[in-house]
């Protein structure tokens, strides 16, 4: 399909590479039976370092007063990337990152396994639906190993530069 991303073309972030405006989307609770959802708007800025080894991006949601960074590290060995994601929050990196590739597909799928809130989950991210302007990434918990999965953040992102 001619305009979505394609691991053939690069198998790395360069098509993230510039400015996005996003519409985020957030469960109240998670891991509650929760379906009470809230929005807000995000901005974004996204450049490639290390000859596309890496790619970083800034996020900046104005109405909740937070902001982020994201580090993608590529390894050529594992042909596989490992995200770390950071909130003004905290400053602290999330650890362990969430690790995958792109597929045929040209969807991005990382997991890794973690704690939330005391509780070991699986966390998925997805990356879908690129195009040179559009982008769609959710974030997702499963508490059975991946069996199950509750889909607890979602955002869609155009291009504005």
């Amino acid at each position: 399909m001619e305009g979505v991303y394609s691991p053939a073309m690069d198998n790395n972030f360069d098509w993230f590479v510039g400015t996005w405006t996003s519409k985020q989307r957030r469960l109240r609770e998670v891991l509650a039976g929760s379906h009470d959802w809230y929005e807000f708007p995000g901005t974004h800025r996204s450049w490639s370092v290390m000859d596309g080894v890496g790619n970083f991006d800034e996020a900046t949601f104005p109405t909740l007063g937070l902001a982020g960074v994201t580090l993608r590290l590529y390894d050529k060995s594992h042909d596989e990337w490992s995200l770390y994601w950071a909130s003004s929050r905290t400053g602290l990196l999330t650890l362990p990152p969430v690790v995958g590739r792109f597929g045929d597909d040209g969807r991005g799928v990382f997991t890794s396994d973690e704690v939330y809130e005391g509780t070991p989950i699986r966390c998925r991210y997805v990356w879908s639906d690129i195009t040179a302007t559009t982008a769609r990434w959710q974030q997702a918990f499963s508490t059975d190993q991946g069996t199950t999965w509750e889909t607890n953040w979602v955002a869609e992102f155009s291009r504005t530069g």
